[in-house]
């Protein structure tokens, strides 16, 4: 789960970590109101969106008198922002942040993640910060350090310092960059994070480290532990189907394809995709209906797959373990009593109560495309798109 930039330097602010706090608005009477409050000459605005590349995109302006700042905040507020990390589609502005601008001497990069081969987690920095940090990393990746932290000891002072060193920051400057690496790794700890990123870390004129933008990523495995930051949760940000999938406990993940897929099992769903690619279809979502699943789940698996546009045909591959092929056939005739499917259906079904799910579907009066093992489904899926 992604936070909001307001939402994450207000984390920051409770860690110690030095961060530049504005007023979010959501109006452009309570954006002039935020102004006067903060006082000053002139005021960044900033378009409140889950996504990086802001900047490049005309999400962040600043204002040079009260005017101009409504003009801002008006044209931005209702609208969609498009980045490179957004697609074509956007994402919805429903508010702006409102700060005062820094005097900004240098520009640095810092980050936490977990590294999963190494099973560590790890900081990320460089001294070359700012809206091209993807350039920098793909075109200079020398200028990219990290190092990682022992789950043991934690994060260590001495790091710090390194790091400080490398960046080539100043003796109280490295001292301020120890109270905001600690305070990351803290918040990274206790709040159940897998990425907490600031870009830039300003050098002020003044010489001081502030985070000038924060984007924190929550693990989605650990938010039953903190019901204040799901609270937090912006589903207009998010994929509508998938928000709808959480619901009824199915894993969905849109894509671009047109070939949508329902699957029982995460790693048999990435090869069900696989297979769709390698036969020279593209899969239209990632979908895992889960071990235990039930004939309603399955109904509402095939809701969220039919209501997406781009799907041609859907490709249903259950394995029957857990889950009975009987319960599948059952979710499947449910849904299409329901919404109607008038586009192909490929079915593989092996495992528990096959042959009852197989009779079941035969019997159903649906355009139902049985095949023999997973490559003849993938293939005849593909097919039928044709």
């Amino acid at each position: 789960m992604n936070l909001h930039e307001f939402q994450s330097k207000q984390l920051f602010a409770d860690y110690g970590i030095a961060t530049t706090l504005g007023k979010w608005v959501a109006t452009p009477e309570q954006a002039l109101a935020a102004a006067r409050e903060l006082g000053g000459a002139s005021w960044i605005v900033k378009a409140q969106v889950h996504a990086g590349g802001r900047g490049k995109s005309g999400g962040v302006n600043r204002a040079n008198s009260l005017d101009a700042l409504q003009a801002s905040v008006a044209g931005l507020l209702g609208t969609r922002l498009v980045t490179a990390q957004t697609g074509p589609e956007g994402l919805p502005v429903a508010g702006v942040l409102i700060e005062q601008p820094c005097a900004i001497a240098r520009e640095l990069y810092l980050a936490v993640t977990i590294d999963r081969s190494r099973e560590r987690v790890i900081f990320i920095a460089s001294a070359v910060g700012g809206m091209n940090i993807e350039e920098v990393a793909a075109e200079q990746p020398d200028k990219i350090l990290t190092f990682v932290v022992d789950p043991i000891a934690g994060l260590q002072a001495y790091q710090c310092r390194k790091l400080g060193f490398a960046l080539g920051l100043a003796d109280k400057q490295i001292g301020a960059l120890n109270k905001i690496m600690l305070g990351l790794y803290r918040l990274f700890m206790e709040k159940d994070a897998s990425l907490i990123e600031v870009n830039p870390l300003i050098v002020t004129e003044a010489g001081e480290l502030l985070a000038l933008d924060a984007k924190i990523t929550l693990d989605d495995n650990g938010l039953e532990r903190h019901p204040d930051l799901m609270a937090l949760r912006d589903a207009s940000q998010e994929d509508a189907r998938e928000n709808a999938a959480r619901q009824y406990g199915l894993n969905y993940i849109t894509l671009n394809g047109n070939i949508a897929c329902m699957v029982n099992g995460a790693g048999l769903a990435m090869a069900t995709m696989d297979l769709i690619k390698l036969h020279g279809g593209e899969p239209a979502n990632f979908l895992d209906v889960g071990g235990g699943t039930s004939a309603e789940k399955v109904a509402q698996a095939f809701k969220l797959i039919l209501s997406d546009s781009k799907v041609k045909a859907i490709l249903v591959n259950i394995f029957g373990g857990i889950v009975r092929c009987d319960l599948i056939a059952e979710g499947i005739i449910k849904a299409a009593a329901e919404v109607g499917i008038s586009i192909p259906v490929v079915v593989r079904l092996e495992g528990t109560n096959v042959e009852r799910g197989r009779e079941l579907l035969k019997n159903s009066g649906l355009a139902i495309i049985n095949a023999d093992g997973l490559t003849d489904a993938a293939k005849k899926a593909v097919t039928s798109c044709k």
